[in-house]
């Protein structure tokens, strides 16, 4: 063939049979994109704090910071003490020392839930009416002034039979509080406990959809968190997987899912001894957890330890290592949130966030130049693999642990190049017809 020449195209299939598949699959197409919608790109935060009801007060996010800042003052109080508490590398040990001070002194809990379940309890009705109503006062009087967390909410008691009213007549107060004061803030969390079947879930949106018209909010305006804790939620008894069925009974609801270590391990006879976020039974519990929400928009949280550092400096080094280890686990298994449950769990969680992120940023800005530009390199990367290289700076700039000079410095992008490679799912799939 001479140089200049076209290769000739042959085809066999008319273009009604493309029309035909088409028209065939269209109720799929339109299925996945309702179903599958992709990660809305929004932050999301490193752990999720729990403050009982009764103890829950306006410094509390002020409070949890300084206690954390204490902590480290003494028991690890410079870089180089830290970085040797948690087998940091030296070129680690400054910068992310430095981002969790920073961290703990501007923004030391970035999602925090008032609790009104099993850290709250059983009280008198007039007691926890009055309790829930003064944190509505206390979390919108927090974003008017600029002192609250990213996100706020509640945990409500179940719906099961014995709290379900409680439950219910708790939100009603506490979103009632809130419309008084101004309005749902932007930030507003819930959090639905010990959900074991679907049908439970609907009931939550049922709920919300009462009060919506009730105050005149626009439909969909409140979602929240389904808590996986026990075992009906993983495996129902047809055998399918209940925690997928649920969200879809959420009816786009749902904005994440969050494990519950303790109660789903006692759920399944675990001794107390081996109750830990790391059990066979709680890797097994989250895998199906991210299955069901892969692609669904919906985020998934892992638990938490109930390993506190307290006490004298060895101990609380003990505990330090046992939660930086965990956290990090969970990080490289792709649960990007926890809980946390004490001030002292803060410092470790910031720091292996952190250096989670800054290990691999280099790297992963190299890779994501070179997908960009189409410049090779020793990797050959797909699209999806650009999506998951985004997500990753993305994350890490979002949660601190990196600076958008020092990304765009080692890959040539801006923020907003990042984010054009983190693309829902079927953008990865555009091929041109022609």
């Amino acid at each position: 063939m001479g140089q200049g020449q076209q290769e000739r195209v042959a085809r066999s299939l008319a273009g009604a049979v493309s029309e035909e598949i088409g028209a065939s699959l269209a109720p799929v197409d339109a299925e996945l994109e309702r179903r599958y919608p992709g990660d809305a790109g929004t932050r999301q935060p490193v752990h999720t704090v729990y403050v009982p009801g009764d103890v829950f007060a306006a410094d509390t996010i002020r409070s949890w910071g300084d206690q954390a800042l204490a902590a480290l003052d003494e028991h690890a109080p410079d870089a180089a003490s830290f970085a040797a508490v948690l087998g940091l590398s030296n070129e680690l040990a400054e910068p992310v020392h430095a981002r969790v001070r920073a961290t703990l002194q501007r923004e030391p809990i970035e999602d925090l839930r008032v609790d009104f379940e099993d850290g709250y309890g059983r009280r008198p009705d007039a007691e926890e009416d009055e309790t829930a109503a003064r944190a509505a006062r206390l979390i919108a009087q927090a974003y008017e002034n600029g002192t609250a967390a990213p996100y706020m909410g509640i945990r409500m008691k179940c719906m099961e039979a014995p709290v379900r009213d409680r439950g219910i007549r708790t939100l009603d107060i506490f979103l009632t509080g809130l419309m008084e004061a101004g309005g749902l803030p932007d930030g507003l969390v819930l959090t639905l406990p010990k959900v074991s079947y679907p049908e439970q879930v609907t009931a939550m949106v049922r709920l919300l959809e009462a009060f919506e018209k009730a105050r005149g909010l626009e439909p969909g305006r409140i979602g929240f968190e389904i808590q996986i804790e026990t075992s009906q939620s993983i495996l129902a008894t047809d055998g399918t997987a209940t925690v997928a069925r649920m969200i879809q009974a959420a009816e786009g609801r749902a904005t994440g899912l969050h494990y519950g270590t303790f109660d789903y391990s006692a759920c399944l006879g675990v001794s107390a001894a081996h109750q830990a976020s790391d059990h066979p039974a709680a890797d097994h519990a989250k895998a199906v957890m991210q299955v069901a929400a892969a692609g669904t928009g919906v985020r998934v949280s892992d638990g938490s330890t109930n390993v506190l550092p307290v006490g004298p400096t060895a101990k609380v080094h003990d505990a330090w290592r046992l939660h930086y280890d965990l956290t990090r686990r969970a990080l490289a298994r792709a649960y990007y949130q926890g809980w946390d449950m004490h001030p002292g769990h803060l410092p470790t969680r910031y720091a292996a966030v952190f250096a989670f992120y800054r290990e691999g940023f280099e790297q992963a800005a190299a890779r994501l130049s070179r997908y960009a530009h189409r410049t090779g390199g020793d990797v050959l990367d797909e699209p999806a693999t650009a999506k998951a290289l985004s997500g990753y700076l993305l994350r890490g700039l979002d949660c601190g642990a990196l600076d958008i000079a020092e990304v765009a410095r080692l890959s040539g992008l801006t923020r907003a190049d990042i984010e054009s490679f983190t693309a829902p799912r079927h953008a990865d799939l555009t091929v041109s017809a022609t």
